[in-house]
């Protein structure tokens, strides 16, 4: 099983590593965000939920725009710039409470995402080659579950801070300015990252849209979509959902939600082996349907126990099919595509999980904890059905190669 990762190439390291402390910070940032700003900012859960979705709006706006560009300009400055922005707007969010100072941060943040959207997955494609692309994307998973996981496991980190003297809302600012600040430093292993000989000599497109690519990228975003818009319902608002369900704080279900994210670093290491063996459109339906088994149970957990251990197997059984999605789609568009497929499919995955969260911290506001998740189950088993009828029969070029 792990023969799957060896022999892999240099530069496709580099993009591994300089996405550790990244997503470190943004796996803090995204686990305590909901209960950093009405807990411990005060803000309401509806302005809670607006700036996420703010963020993922932004996301979507610019996701196709920079993804034409990185296309014809490089993939590696937007790498570059989507990390310079992302670690600066956890700081700020940390820094005030300014409603007006926050929308812009909000806006700012889904900038960058779209920058790393369109960039990372077209070049980490590039740079892993067909037969080594799905032991890339799934070893990138692992490396960024873990490291996402670290993120929810620094948060009690305030706990620590506030022994030595700092105050709750102080304790807070001081974890998140700390991992912005390493964030940042990320971006000296980016800049050892070459850009890619093709993508200058494929300046001259007439068509920014990816016309060889349209037919299979239509029926991706469309199953993404669909899920994306489930997920928003409770996904970024589980630090708030458990403290709302069991009175749980953020220095508690941060480190189960980071628990959660591990596993699915963990479980990435299958993931090859589990494509070669089954088939990897089989192997991403088969893990996102128990996975929406688990869902559903969650909102009737009795105790605060039950429910963190649903979630998590729940997330480890989604997230496992992230990396072999990502492979898929990056080995069936065409090569000088991949950055405006890859800003297509953010794009409209992002559009509905950001308005989706905007209705669940709603649901939440308004007591109704369980409706987030059975919303989601039923979306999860339409796109499911739907991804199975449109790609069963489609073959990747690896899975073409006979031995």
């Amino acid at each position: 099983m792990f023969g799957e990762f060896s022999g892999i190439p240099k530069e496709a390291k580099y993009l591994i590593y300089a996405g550790i402390l990244p997503a470190i910070a943004y796996g803090m940032f995204s686990t305590d965000i909901a209960y950093f700003l009405t807990h411990v900012q005060g803000l309401s859960d509806v302005f809670m939920g607006s700036l996420i979705m703010i963020i993922g709006l932004s996301s979507v706006v610019f996701s196709i725009p920079l993804g034409m560009i990185s296309d014809r300009y490089g993939r590696k400055k937007m790498l570059i710039i989507g990390n310079i922005i992302a670690s600066a707007v956890i700081a700020v969010f940390a820094l005030t409470d300014n409603p007006s100072i926050l929308v812009i941060a909000a806006f700012l943040s889904g900038i960058s995402e779209a920058s790393f959207a369109t960039s990372s997955s077209a070049m980490m494609a590039e740079k892993a080659g067909d037969l080594k692309r799905t032991a890339v994307f799934s070893l990138n998973g692992v490396i960024n579950g873990i490291s996402f996981g670290l993120g929810g496991f620094a948060i009690p980190l305030t706990f620590f801070f506030s022994h030595i003297g700092f105050n709750d809302k102080d304790s807070h600012i001081l974890l998140y300015v700390i991992l912005a600040s390493l964030s940042m430093l990320s971006t000296l292993i980016m800049l050892k990252i070459t850009e890619s000989r093709a993508l200058k000599k494929s300046k001259n497109i007439k068509s920014f849209f990816p016309q060889k690519s349209k037919g299979v990228l239509f029926k991706y975003v469309l199953t993404g979509s669909i899920v994306a818009f489930g997920a928003g319902m409770f996904v970024p608002l589980m630090a708030r959902w458990f403290y709302l369900a069991y009175g749980i704080s953020d220095a508690l279900s941060g480190p189960l939600l980071g628990t959660a994210n591990i596993l699915i670093g963990f479980a990435t290491i299958s993931a090859p082996y589990l494509a070669k063996r089954i088939g990897l459109v089989n192997s991403i339906v088969t893990t996102q349907a128990f996975s929406t088994l688990f869902m559903f149970t969650i909102p009737v957990s009795p105790t605060f126990l039950v429910a963190s251990t649903l979630y998590i197997i729940r997330t480890f059984l989604m997230n496992m099919a992230g990396p072999l999605q990502q492979s898929m789609i990056m080995g069936l568009v065409a090569e000088d595509e991949r950055g405006v497929a890859s800003g297509i499919s953010s794009a409209l995955w992002r559009l509905p999980n950001s308005l989706s969260t905007g209705i669940g911290a709603w649901l939440l506001q308004n007591g109704l904890l369980a409706a987030p998740f059975y919303i989601a189950t039923i979306l999860y088993i339409l796109s499911i059905s739907l991804f199975w009828k449109f790609f069963k029969n489609i073959k990747l070029p690896e899975e073409k190669v006979t031995d």
